[in-house]
């Protein structure tokens, strides 16, 4: 790993943005650690990694906060060459008919825009050096035929899905990779809206008869962030029992 890396971490107060710190901090000079309401959840991490962890607070629901995000991280004058993005409503699931257009925008507003914004901010200047690392929280469901009663949580992936491709085509020549990471369902509390008996279905069909663990998705982040990966760019890395 080159020398003084900086990271930033969205939703990194998670049991997925926890697991993933704990396992790549030696890497980095600084991390900045995104939480919204969690704050709590970083504190025993902080004590692990000590003065490499500085949590950054914003409402990615809100506009203004995303933006006072960047401007907090603009005003410490070290600015990220990693990005990992985990930020997403909690999944439910719903039929499309009881679905409204505000449970579409409370995805791309919290998953998608939120992301635009910060890489609008540190993109160019990743470019500008030649170097950078961008990786998406995406989902087994950007892969073949997605499972029915989620259509606003897989139209936001498959947004981002998007997003990682153009980004990955755009900034290749400049150093810069872009690539996501899809694991299958993972138990963690981005699953407590969803009834238990889906979640003990799922766990049924793996050969391991369980669901992914935190632990089992973050080395998927850390090979795309690592040195191993600077000529790996424009990929949906699946994460599967």
């Amino acid at each position: 790993m080159k020398d003084n890396r900086v990271l930033l971490v969205t939703g990194a107060s998670s049991e997925m943005g926890r697991a993933l710190i704990r396992r790549i901090y030696g890497n980095y000079s600084r991390i900045y650690a995104h939480y919204n309401r969690s704050a709590e959840s970083l504190e025993e991490l902080r004590e692990e990694t000590g003065d490499r962890l500085f949590p950054v607070k914003a409402d990615f629901a809100d506009v203004s906060s995303v933006e006072d995000l960047v401007e907090n991280i603009r005003r410490e004058g070290i600015l990220p060459d990693h990005i990992v993005h985990m930020v997403s409503p909690k999944l439910r699931l719903q039929k499309f008919k009881k679905t409204s257009p505000a449970d579409f925008e409370e995805g791309i507003d919290i998953s998608l825009l939120s992301i635009v914004r910060i890489l609008e901010a540190f993109l160019p200047d990743m470019a500008k050096r030649k170097y950078g690392k961008v990786v998406f929280m995406l989902s087994a469901d950007t892969i073949g035929i997605p499972p029915a009663f989620q259509a606003p949580y897989v139209t936001q992936k498959y947004a981002l899905l998007g997003l990682m491709n153009s980004l990955s085509a755009e900034y290749a020549s400049y150093g810069v990779t872009v690539n996501g990471v899809s694991p299958d369902m993972t138990e963690t509390r981005f699953l407590s809206e969803i009834p238990d008996t889906a979640v003990r279905l799922n766990a049924e069909k793996s050969p391991l008869h369980r669901n992914l663990t935190p632990g089992d998705v973050a080395p998927a982040f850390e090979y795309l962030l690592s040195d191993g990966a600077d000529a790996v760019t424009g990929v949906n890395l699946p994460v599967k029992l």
